[in-house]
């Protein structure tokens, strides 16, 4: 039982809808901490609004309640369980900690009797109002940049004045840098001074003068009653103090850190830790150091709860800091709790590295046109990437091979830049694309000094960088056959992938395969182990990477692989990489139940990620974790490695899906639908055809190559006209098109960018109305598991819409045409798991759009909303092991359930804020009504039209 016998059950406040600036760590962290709420036998009871997460999965914990994250929800269930003892804010981003601030305001805790544990009001208060902080700081003695709070203009105006530029405005109470801009000249001041103060909620904004070029560093503690304090991980930003952590590209074990600036860090967190309360928990504190021999240190700021950080630094280090932080707000201490890891040593201990990890942003400014790409105070990024390696090259390597963005790692694959004046641009703005951007000036001569110069980036990382291209340039001198194997070797240890090392040696990526095969230059498997190997570590936690093979005594040849493959049968399953627009955090929770549904069917399950923020690449989930790139070298030396029984492919969205091809071509066994029919289904025009054979009606179509052919096709189809490309997520590139003149540039362009690709056009259903389903299908039976109408017509993405289930007036003429089509085509496709159609619907004709035989991002909802374990079953249909008619479907809702999509326009001015064919929300909400009366309905009802693009 925990220290604290008072408390027995607890509530727990999600993080809601996904923005850029709270994405999936509070769903992994607030995951992590009702399970360990749960080991203690205490009663949980959640809110959170957001369906497409495990954490609001009915079995995470005792009651969930799928609310608005308002004071009132809170009030409705404080009444309902009058036996919550405590509540436990830190899990849930900043939205948790604002609702925890605004329900203390409001007396609510008081009048329920409720504890706060995990921290306390005035710990949020001093963190989250920059003035107080400044002056606490002041108080202990930990050094900040000189700066002022102001709440007007007037005082701005002075601020200024009397600082000088460059200037950094910070409002208070924001997520994520909102209203952060940095100020270099007077001109400039006035709107960004405004555009702090309205990012505020309560119109204050600190000025302070801009560190530009100073180092940044982060450090994540945690707390005991006990006031027993550890560091679990110190990240270094490779980026300079200017642009925000979110964005930047971090690193750990921290490389650059003199040891004395280290221990002025360490003693200035735990003084800044234990100054802002007492409460036990965890912290995260980010530091300045200033980049002279001097290296002094100023506290930038401090955050009393888990942050995107915290997930980081867990997965970094395999220290669970969600779940100790959660114990610790118990009153456990950290010496009474155990090491995950080693499972025999104490959590009293600060984990050492023997490798390095390297994350590296996600973004997606191409779903917002006219945003400023430039990186700043603001964070724009929409998910992250990690890499393990035993070196910085190996990681850096891994996180870019990680990104999904057509880049096979730093330089060797022809796309880097040439043209100097563009280079040195983009060094001097930073924008999504530095991390290659610094390899492309070093590859055309600009000295590390100039690069240096513009970037402010430590000597060292720009050495590893100049270190890369040596050895590109020695590999590009030799061919296939006469490649010596020492410098294969090396190549491979510092992350080229085989087909950079193709594009140096001009040969096939399979070529350089069969050499390795050949030399024995073969990958190894290490573990995650939090102590350097110190102790014995029980948890399988792999990354790969090269060694230097070993004689033994008996003259025995080996390298020390650390992954025992077991004679069980086994399964993997293929993640979803980075959260992005079009591909987020309901993949992984589908990824999630489908490895706890195939070790119910008593297979060893084996998860190959690289998200560090999700629950998918929790190191408890399968029975075995690698912590690799979703990308084919890696996954096929997996599954060389581990002789699975087949792979699952159509829960990790288009990332899995896309390597389906590969994995049919090698002769690896894809569970449930075949390569081939999700080829059929992504390849507009074959599909077409099939809905042609079969009598299903779809709206007038062609394929085209060029610009000529979609111009010749636009003649018969007649405008409007919706553009498709083929194999691509979230509606990427689809286009509505009202002229030729529109239809040329759009082709041109897509063409462009996504070469050799086959475009679908259609004509455009104006005024139709939009539905989905999605089903489960045995090869035999289907079962519809939901059919959705969307409130928005059709033309709006299906992500970008307000879904309504069941559907609110669609006549019984329309609906039986929708099971009609939804079963025809799941049994043409030869779907074996998950299916998901789309549908336009005039005149009570219903028309396909696109038909996808795997995981939607529509299925959590569903699941959700009828309360039923849909992946659960989809998962056993896939493998074999059921079949449809063995399920007892008994979905439960009473009234509707509302897919509310939720956006980040307020991360980009002067978008165009328009919805259209492709998606550009970033997350979702559910709302449950119980009447089509409901005053929130009709609203939404009313301006259904308003946002329509073409």
């Amino acid at each position: 039982m925990p220290k604290n016998q008072d408390i027995k059950c607890v509530l727990i406040i999600g993080s809601g809808p996904i923005v850029i600036g709270q994405a999936c760590e509070f769903d992994y962290s607030g995951t992590q901490s009702l399970r360990s709420l749960r080991e203690d036998g205490i009663k949980t009871i959640l809110i959170n609004s957001n369906p497409a997460t495990i954490m609001t999965d009915p079995s995470m914990a005792d009651h969930v309640y799928l609310k608005p994250l308002t004071t009132k929800s809170l009030i409705e269930i404080l009444k309902e369980h009058p036996e919550i003892d405590a509540v436990l804010p830190t899990m849930g981003g900043q939205t948790a900690l604002n609702l925890c601030i605004e329900a203390d305001e409001k007396g609510i805790w008081d009048d329920f009797g409720i504890k706060l544990i995990g921290v306390d009001i005035d710990a949020i208060n001093i963190c989250e109002d920059r003035e107080q902080f400044k002056q606490l700081m002041g108080r202990i003695g930990v050094p900040v940049a000189p700066a002022k709070t102001v709440t007007s203009y007037l005082q701005g105006k002075e601020v200024a004045q009397e600082f000088g530029f460059p200037l950094v405005i910070r409002a208070s109470f924001t997520l994520g840098g909102g209203g952060a801009s940095f100020v270099h000249k007077a001109e400039d001041f006035d709107e960004m001074l405004s555009r702090g103060l309205e990012a505020s909620p309560i119109h204050e904004v600190l000025i302070d003068k801009a560190l530009l070029g100073w180092k940044e560093y982060e450090l994540e503690l945690l707390r005991d009653r006990n006031d027993n304090v550890v560091i679990i991980c110190t990240i270094e930003n490779m980026d300079p103090m200017g642009i925000h952590t979110g964005d930047s590209i971090t690193v750990a074990p921290a490389m650059t850190l003199s040891d004395q600036a280290f221990q002025k860090m360490r003693d200035q967190a735990i003084k800044m830790m234990r100054s802002i309360g007492d409460f036990a928990g965890g912290c995260n504190v980010q530091f300045a150091v200033s980049p002279d021999e001097k290296e002094e240190v100023y506290a930038i700021e401090i955050n009393p709860r888990v942050s995107r950080s915290s997930a980081l630094a867990s997965k970094a280090t395999g220290y669970p800091i969600a779940k100790i932080a959660t114990k610790l707000a118990l009153g456990y201490n950290l010496d009474e709790l155990d090491n995950q890891i080693t499972q025999s040593t104490s959590a009293l201990f600060e984990p050492s590295l023997d490798y390095v990890i390297v994350k590296i942003p996600r973004w997606n400014f191409d779903k917002f046109e006219g945003s400023d790409r430039t990186l700043g105070l603001q964070m724009k990024s929409v998910g992250e990437v990690m890499g393990i390696g035993r070196s910085f090259q190996e990681a850096i390597h891994k996180a870019t091979q990680s990104l999904e963005i057509k880049r096979n790692g730093l330089g060797a694959d022809g796309k880097g830049y040439r043209n100097y004046e563009q280079i040195i641009e983009k060094l001097t703005y930073p924008s999504w694309d530095r991390v290659f951007v610094i390899y492309d000036a070093i590859q055309i001569g600009i000295p590390l000094s100039r690069i240096h110069d513009i970037t402010k980036i430590d000597m060292w990382f720009l050495k590893q960088y100049e270190e890369l291209f040596a050895l590109e340039t020695e590999v590009s001198k030799y061919d296939i056959d006469s490649l010596p194997k020492d410098l294969l070797l090396e190549a491979k240890q510092k992350g080229f992938a085989d087909r950079q090392i193709a594009h140096m040696l001009d040969c096939l990526e399979s070529q350089v395969y069969n050499k390795r095969e050949e030399l024995g230059v073969n990958r190894v498997y290490k573990l995650v182990d939090t102590c350097a190997a110190e102790f014995k570590a029980e948890t399988p936690y792999y990354y790969s990477t090269f060694e230097e093979e070993i004689k033994s005594k008996d003259g025995e040849i080996y390298v020390d692989n650390e992954s025992k493959v077991s004679d069980r049968k086994k399964i993997i399953v293929l993640g979803s990489g980075p959260n992005r627009i079009g591909q987020g955090i309901e993949f992984d929770y589908s990824c999630v139940h489908g490895v706890l549904a195939a070790a119910e069917c008593g297979y060893e399950t084996i998860m190959i990620n690289c998200n560090p923020e999700t629950v998918s690449t929790d190191f408890d989930i399968a029975d075995k974790l690698y912590f690799e790139p979703v990308f084919w070298e890696h996954i096929y030396d997996i599954i060389r490695h581990e002789k699975p029984e087949g792979v699952i492919v159509q829960l990790g969205g288009q990332t899995a899906l896309k390597l389906a091809e590969k994995l049919d071509r090698y002769g690896i066994k894809i569970m449930g639908t075949s390569y081939k029919a999700l080829d059929l289904a992504e390849d507009r025009g074959s599909f077409s055809k099939l809905l042609q054979e079969n009598n299903i009606p779809y709206p007038d179509f062609g394929t085209a190559e060029n610009a000529d052919e979609a111009l010749a096709l636009a003649a018969e189809l007649d405008f409007p006209i919706l553009v498709r490309p083929s194999y691509v997520l979230g509606g990427q590139g689809m286009k509505i098109v009202i002229n030729k003149d529109d239809l040329e540039a759009h082709v041109v362009d897509l063409l462009r960018k996504i070469p050799n690709n086959k475009l679908l056009l259609d004509h455009y259903l104006d005024g139709a109305i939009e539905a989905e389903a999605d089903a489960i299908c045995d090869g035999e039976d289907v079962h519809i598991i939901g059919i959705m109408e969307h409130i928005e017509p059709c033309g709006i993405h299906s992500g970008d819409s307000h879904a309504l289930l069941p559907p609110f007036n669609l006549g019984d003429l329309v609906m039986q045409q929708i099971k009609d089509h939804t079963k025809k085509i799941a049994l043409a496709l030869n779907t074996v798991g998950l299916i998901n159609i789309q549908f336009a619907i005039k005149d009570d004709n219903v028309y396909i759009i696109e038909a996808n035989p795997r995981a939607s991002r529509t299925v959590p909802f569903i699941a959700k909303a009828y309360k039923e374990p849909y992946v659960n079953y989809a998962t056993k249909v896939m493998l074999g092991e059921k079949k449809v008619k063995d399920f007892d479907f008994k979905p439960h809702l009473e009234g509707y359930a509302i897919k509310q999509p939720v956006f980040s326009f307020n991360k980009f001015y002067n978008v165009n804020k328009q919805l259209g064919p492709e998606m550009k929300s970033t997350g979702e909400s559910i709302l449950f009504i119980d009447s089509l009366k409901d005053d929130e309905f009709y609203d939404l009802y009313s301006r259904r039209k308003m946002y329509l693009s073409k």
